[in-house]
C-alpha cells in the first residue's frame, strides 16, 4: 500500500523509552561508533502476533521508524507500548525522507524502515534509501518476519524451487503486456499481488495468451479472519472470481508452463548431429536434457546409441 501525500511527514513524538528494553541480539549490537545502523523490519500483514521479539526489540531502540503511513503504524507501535519518534516514507516523499534519513545515519544514529505491512521493498518503498545507505557505508540490517508473498507460496501446492516475483502489474501498456507474456512462458512458478477489483481481468487474460490449463492458486486475506486460499486451474478461477470478486490484500500463484513431451526421434536426430560435432556423450545427454526437455535416463541412452 502506498500512503497519500497528506501525512504528516514532521510528526512530533517523544523518544523511545529505553528503560527495560529487552537486550539486543548480539548481530544488533553496534559493533564501532563510525555510523548508524539501517535496519529494514518486516512487520504482520494482518495477525498482530507475527512480529518477531526481534523486530519489537530494534523498534524500542532506533532513533528514528521510518514508516509509510505513520497513523497506521503508530497502531502497531502502540499495540506494543512503543513510542519511537515516526517519520512517513512514501513514494510522493521518497527523495526528502530519504535525505532525512542519511542525516541521522551518517550522525551515527540507528534508523528502522518499515512498511504498511510484510517485508520492505517488496512492492513497497524504501529501494531509494537501502541504496544510499549502502553507496554511503552505512550498515544496513534485515529484520526478517511476515511476507505475503511467502506465505502465499507455502500455502500454494505448488514448486517453489524456482519463482519470479511479478509485484504488482502495471495497469495497461507495453509494460503490462510484456509482463502478462512472461507469466503465460514462464517454465516455473510465477507470483504477483494485484488489486481485487482487477483478479478477474488478469486471469482472464492469462487465459487468452494460453496460461488458461496452468494451475494457479488466488490467496487472499492473508493471516487475516477471512483467509482464504483458492486452487484451480487459471480458466477455473477467472470463471469463479468473474462471478465473486474478491476482498482484501491478494496474492496470485501461477505454476510453471508444462513443456511437451519431446518426440524421441527428433531427440535421436539431435543426438547424432553433437555427437557428429564433436560433443562427449556426456555432454550430448546434458544438452538433450537442457535443450528439449527430455528426461535424463533417455537423454544418456540416445548419447551414447549416437
Amino acid at each position: 500500500m502506498v500512503a497519500s501525500a497528506s501525512d504528516d511527514d514532521r510528526a512530533d513524538v517523544t523518544e523511545a523509552d529505553r528503560v527495560g528494553a529487552t537486550e539486543p541480539e548480539a548481530s544488533d549490537r553496534r559493533g564501532d561508533d563510525t555510523g548508524g545502523r539501517l535496519f529494514v523490519v518486516s512487520t504482520p500483514i494482518g495477525n498482530m502476533g507475527d512480529i518477531s521479539l526481534r523486530a519489537l526489540d530494534v523498534l524500542r531502540a532506533v532513533d528514528l521508524v521510518l514508516a509509510e503511513d505513520t497513523r497506521h503504524s503508530r497502531h502497531l507501535l502502540t499495540h506494543h507500548g512503543i513510542d519511537t519518534r515516526l517519520l512517513s516514507y512514501h513514494e510522493h516523499n521518497e527523495a526528502r525522507a530519504t535525505a532525512t534519513a542519511m542525516v541521522r545515519l551518517r550522525e551515527g544514529r540507528d534508523v528502522a524502515l518499515i512498511s504498511d505491512a510484510g517485508t520492505p521493498l517488496l512492492s513497497d518503498p524504501g529501494a531509494r534509501l537501502v541504496a544510499a545507505a549502502a553507496e554511503a557505508g552505512i550498515q544496513v540490517v534485515p529484520v526478517p518476519g511476515a511476507s505475503a508473498l511467502l506465505s502465499a507460496l507455502v500455502a500454494a501446492a505448488v514448486s517453489t524451487d524456482r519463482f519470479t516475483f511479478f509485484g504488482f502489474l502495471s495497469r495497461k501498456g507495453r509494460e503490462r503486456d510484456d509482463a502478462l507474456r512472461d507469466l503465460s512462458e514462464l517454465p516455473h512458478t510465477g507470483v504477483l499481488y494485484e488489486a481485487p477489483s482487477r483478479v478477474a481481468g488478469t486471469l482472464a487474460e492469462l487465459v487468452q495468451r494460453g496460461a488458461g490449463s496452468r494451475r494457479a492458486v488466488v490467496a487472499r486475506e492473508l493471516t487475516k479472519q477471512f483467509e482464504e486460499v483458492r486452487r484451480g486451474t487459471v480458466a477455473e478461477l477467472a470463471a469463479y472470481y468473474a462471478d465473486s470478486p474478491p476482498r482484501g490484500e491478494v496474492v496470485i500463484v501461477l505454476a510453471g508452463r508444462t513443456r511437451e513431451a519431446p518426440a524421441e526421434d527428433e531427440l535421436r536426430t539431435r543426438a547424432r548431429e553433437l555427437r557428429d560435432a564433436g560433443l562427449s556423450a556426456r555432454d550430448v545427454a546434458a544438452t538433450l536434457v537442457r535443450e528439449g526437455g527430455a528426461s535424463r535416463n533417455l537423454a544418456y541412452r540416445l548419447a551414447h546409441e549416437a
